[in-house]
């Protein structure tokens, strides 16, 4: 094996990435090498990218980003008991401790400890990354690099939807990035009963509907009316379950609006700033439950994921519109930028022929 590697460095505070040449990391006791075969942007990465506020009080520079990511067991710890070199691996990017109080209640994934793969520890946007085996998840060998890279945003979809039963519910999903498609594809998957999208990207709503959304609305449109045109819908009932994965006010306002009387809210989608809602009217006199949604349950939300992929009835490959190799990571940031856009998931290959 070389002794350095190619990988994306967020070199210094300020806006983009530099492609260097880096020693490859050595795993400790309780850790795994892995030759990366792929790993997808997430819009965490598009914040560092961009330097944006909250990236400038989290990330210390230099730090090789991304966590979105599949590859192949390089090297094993002294302390490896679960894995074994070769083993096709996804990784989850919520590392707990394992030890505090939160987790020992069996909810890892808001560990009181928790480190984030990529923004608290070296990440992979490289050839080769360490992770430890606590957060790695062995996948089928035959899956595609490409799903397998996605495996922990679409887990967020998968726990997003069904933390609660959705079969034969209606459900409004607002949000239309990739978080917002694999909540479509989840909730068909799941047999949800009528699923109404809202968003503003007619490319990416076009994609919802292929995904199983069964009505989109564009927020751009002039006179395009949401609540209206969903309550009208639902009989003037509302929704029974809302998923909000963009975080906006207007969505989040119109989320609650639309919602039934008892319904169930997930929130997902993390607002820029503290947002304003109507606790009377639609929290309190509905009944509603609001529901935070940070990651994805350990495991379990994994095996319901390797679950419905197994079963064939989730298919979220749509979502993956591009596939480049990680020396173009230019190119795939300025496609989820572009005011046509016409991306939805990038996915990067540090070895091309892997595409």
């Amino acid at each position: 094996m070389a002794e350095t590697m190619r990988a994306l460095v967020k070199a210094q505070a300020g806006p983009g990435l530099e492609m260097q040449r880096v020693p490859i990391p050595e795993p400790g006791p309780f850790e795994v090498l892995i030759r990366v075969k792929a790993t997808a942007i997430c819009g965490t990465d598009r914040h560092i990218y961009h330097w944006n506020p909250w990236a400038a009080g989290r990330i210390k520079p230099p730090l090789i980003v991304g966590h979105e990511v599949c590859g192949h067991v390089a090297k094993v710890g002294s302390n490896v008991t679960l894995l074994k070199v070769g083993d096709f691996i996804s990784a989850e990017s919520h590392i707990p401790c394992t030890v505090c109080p939160v987790c020992r209640n069996g909810q890892q994934h808001i560990c009181a400890n928790l480190k984030i793969l990529g923004v608290d520890t070296p990440g992979t946007y490289a050839e080769y990354a360490v992770i430890p085996e606590v957060v790695a998840w062995k996948n089928d060998p035959d899956l595609d690099p490409a799903m397998a890279a996605i495996m922990e945003p679409l887990g967020n979809a998968v726990y997003t939807a069904l933390v609660e039963p959705i079969a034969g519910k209606s459900v409004a999903i607002f949000g239309d990035g990739p978080a917002g498609l694999n909540a479509v594809a989840v909730a068909r998957a799941a047999g949800a009963g009528t699923i109404y999208q809202v968003g503003m990207v007619p490319f990416l709503l076009n994609l919802g509907q292929r995904l199983g959304s069964d009505a989109a609305y564009n927020i751009t449109e002039p006179g395009t009316d949401v609540v209206g045109a969903i309550l009208a819908a639902t009989g003037g009932v509302g929704v029974d379950v809302v998923l909000e994965m963009s975080g906006a006010q207007q969505a989040i306002t119109q989320g609650l609006q639309v919602l039934r009387k008892g319904g169930r809210f997930s929130a997902f989608g993390l607002p820029d700033k503290p947002v304003l809602i109507d606790l009377n009217n639609g929290v309190i006199f509905k009944g509603a439950r609001i529901l935070g949604i940070n990651g994805r349950l350990l495991w379990e939300t994994w095996f319901q994921m390797a679950g419905l992929l197994r079963s064939g009835k989730l298919d979220p490959s749509p979502v993956v519109t591009h596939r480049i190799a990680l020396d173009d990571f230019e190119k795939g940031f300025a496609a989820l930028d572009s005011a046509d856009r016409t991306a939805a998931k990038v996915v990067m290959f540090p070895d091309p022929q892997d595409i």
